[in-house]
């Protein structure tokens, strides 16, 4: 972990850089701000001190530019103005602390913001939200033992993450983790799932198969959606964790195994106990170490620094560039109930830096049902210049800029596309812009209208005399890879396998071009 440290006041930050120095962290010191900024490409720190001036615009603007590259900034203001402090936490400070202060004192600040770091790198769980916090805390507390947990939250909150981080954190660490959907193994199937089976125990059981708890052996299990285990395997999952002791489908001799299991549920379990539906001598025995994951509705704080982290990921995975959210368009995101929690902006983000317009995504970029505030079951997103430069028939150059809402989970909210660069063409023009949906447009200015919960979204292509590129359909359940492999087959039908055109009509780099076709091993045309 490193630490750089701004010379805006002096002693605070020598003294702080001499105590951190010697407790074995490292740290940089820089005076200007243009050596700053240099400095933070260069050494990539981990965490940022700002000694002084940290209402300075240059400052502020400096750490915005940070919180997108991941870096957590703490503040030291001259005075104490508690106002001041909040709008510095808004912008994306950790914290910000008046002046004096103790060397010890900050120093024991700086280690905490570290070890918060550190576990956030291990977890995965990204906040600043006290909700999260906590959550960090419990998950250091209950790593070193050996005792079952449940983890309770609603769908989306990154249940996983947390089992995981308590086994990575554990003795553990280094045997396996093995993980369960409960719900989603039938009722035939959960038993030998989870316990294995024998030779001929059952029709089509060809050969011992060995269970999720003996491949946990000396690990941990995670046990997900263990509301929904049947009522017959209730019985005998308590005998497993009572007992300590698997018996196989089909077996008679049990055996011992030594496993960790951690279980999750999405619903009030104990309200399933009330009804009957869950054995209580089985709640009781998962539930010795609980902890709750709250909805992120709960903790919109985070919703800024989840969004600058997702950007970074999948920028880097999509290898596309992204110019950054306006602060009205951040505020509705932070506003928004996000029913389906961190999942469902996870989502979103990664539909926006994949098909970003080319600039800074502002309000009206937002799908209408986040900026209006209602329930979304869709995250349809801004697609940007994805056509350019395609030559037609005549000899005519054309380019296109697309706009649109795409559909990425059930259906579409709504599409709009653009003309943006139209040679002089003559007559009127058709385009299919949808499932049994029509355009027409004869003027090179103007604005295709919205095409409204449409299913399906046909690549747009210039009108042409001998090409007609088949169109790019988006179906319910696609991942982005699956889009992404079709409009680039879309584009490279449509420039009869030239690949320097087909990436210039998808916005993108020819080098990357040949890299998406080695990675979806897409043959030539």
């Amino acid at each position: 972990m490193k630490v750089l440290i701004t010379l805006a006041d002096v002693e605070p930050a020598v003294m702080l850089n001499a105590s951190l120095e010697k407790a074995g962290i490292d740290t940089v010191m820089v005076s200007p701000l243009d050596d700053m900024r240099r400095e933070i490409r260069r050494a990539k720190p981990d965490l940022l001190v700002l000694t002084g001036a940290v209402a300075d615009p240059a400052n502020v603007q400096l750490v915005r530019d940070q919180l997108w590259d991941g870096v957590d900034v703490i503040g030291l203001a001259d005075v104490e103005d508690p106002e001041l402090q909040e709008r510095l936490r808004a912008i994306g400070f950790i914290d910000v602390y008046p002046k004096p202060i103790a060397t010890e004192e900050l120093v024991s600040v700086v280690k905490r913001a570290l070890d918060r770091r550190r576990l956030v790198e291990v977890t995965g769980l990204i906040g600043q939200s006290d909700a999260i916090r906590q959550v960090l805390v419990k998950i250091e507390q209950m790593a070193p033992v050996s005792s079952t947990v449940m983890i309770e939250g609603e769908s989306g909150t990154g249940k996983e993450l947390v089992a995981r981080g308590i086994h990575r954190l554990s003795p553990r660490r280094n045997k396996p983790f093995i993980a369960v959907n409960v719900g989603a193994l039938t009722e035939s199937l959960i038993e030998s799932e989870l316990f294995g089976h024998e030779k001929g125990a059952f029709t089509g059981a060809a050969e011992r198969r060995l269970g999720r708890f003996e491949l946990a052996n000396t690990g941990t299990i995670f046990l997900d959606e263990i509301g929904e285990i049947p009522s017959s395997t209730q019985v005998k999952l308590l005998r497993v964790l009572e007992e300590r002791e698997v018996t196989r489908v089909g077996g008679i001799a049990p055996f011992k195994v030594d496993v960790r299991v951690i279980a999750a549920t999405n619903q009030p379990l104990r309200q399933r106990v009330e009804e009957g539906l869950f054995r209580s001598d089985l709640y009781y025995r998962l539930n010795v170490l609980s902890m709750y994951l709250p909805p992120l509705r709960e903790r919109p704080d985070d919703i800024p620094i989840l969004v600058r982290r997702f950007v970074r990921d999948y920028a880097l995975q999509h290898d596309r560039e992204f110019h950054g959210i306006s602060a009205e368009a951040m505020q509705m995101l932070i506003s928004y109930s996000w029913p389906g929690n961190v999942r469902e902006l996870r989502n979103l983000v990664e539909s926006m830096v994949v098909l970003a317009p080319g600039r800074e995504i502002q309000a009206t970029d937002i799908p209408r049902e986040i900026r209006e505030g209602g329930s979304s079951r869709f995250l349809p997103v801004h697609v940007g210049p994805v056509l350019r430069g395609s030559m037609g028939s005549d000899g005519r150059e054309m380019g296109f800029v697309v706009r649109s809402l795409v559909e990425l989970k059930l259906q579409i909210e709504e599409l709009r596309a653009r003309m943006n660069q139209v040679g002089a063409l003559q007559g009127e023009t058709l385009w299919s812009v949808g499932a049994g949906q029509r355009v027409i447009a004869s003027n090179e200015r103007e604005v295709l209208p919205a095409v409204e919960r449409s299913l399906h979204v046909n690549a747009i292509e210039p009108p042409s005399k001998s090409v007609a590129p088949p169109p790019v359909v988006i179906n319910p359940g696609m991942t982005m890879a699956e889009i992404e492999k079709a409009a680039i087959t879309s584009a490279l039908a449509a420039t009869k396998g030239n690949r320097r055109k087909a990436a210039e009509m998808l916005g993108i780099g020819e080098r990357t071009m040949y890299r998406k076709l080695r990675d979806y091993d897409i043959p030539a045309h």
